[in-house]
């Protein structure tokens, strides 16, 4: 009789067990630093928006009344609202303060820019929204003004 060759499932070589390595690795990465990424990073995106369409109001002004062209909302309300909704939503995120409210703000604008605006970029919208979506549905994390005020008035979720 031939004698089997014992293989320990928990400890597979080769390919495979580089693959399982690589995945434990990452699965120790905690979840705070993800929120805390996505956080910072779409929080970039939107200041970077706001401080572009502060720099130049009149030309801000001219692009919300012929290239954003919005329905039912005069640019000279538009632009503002925007503006305000973007650097809210930036430094909410940033702050992880109320993080779930600049989520949604910011989730607002991108639905409009992509219903309204430029809907041809879909991709890129999709890719902020999901960062916000991180966001809105698990939180800011543990590094956050969110985390320190639950921690200080003992919310419970």
């Amino acid at each position: 009789m031939t004698a089997i060759p014992e293989y320990s499932s928990s400890t597979p070589s080769g390919l495979v067990g580089l693959y399982r390595r690589v995945i434990k690795l990452a699965e120790r990465i905690p979840f705070s630093l993800v929120q805390l990424a996505a956080r910072i990073a779409i929080a970039h995106v939107f200041w970077q928006s706001a401080q572009t369409k502060l720099a130049s109001w009149p030309v801000t002004l001219q692009l919300f009344a012929n290239e954003y062209n919005l329905p039912f909302v005069d640019p000279a309300i538009a632009a503002p609202l925007a503006t305000a909704a973007e650097i809210t939503g930036s430094v909410l995120l940033f702050l992880g303060l109320f993080s779930r409210v600049g989520a949604l703000v910011l989730l607002s604008v991108i639905s409009v820019i992509q219903i309204f605006v430029y809907p041809e970029n879909w991709a890129e919208h999709l890719l902020w929204a999901s960062l916000l979506l991180v966001v809105l549905t698990r939180g800011a994390g543990v590094i956050s003004l969110d985390y320190v005020a639950g921690r200080i008035f003992r919310w419970s979720r």
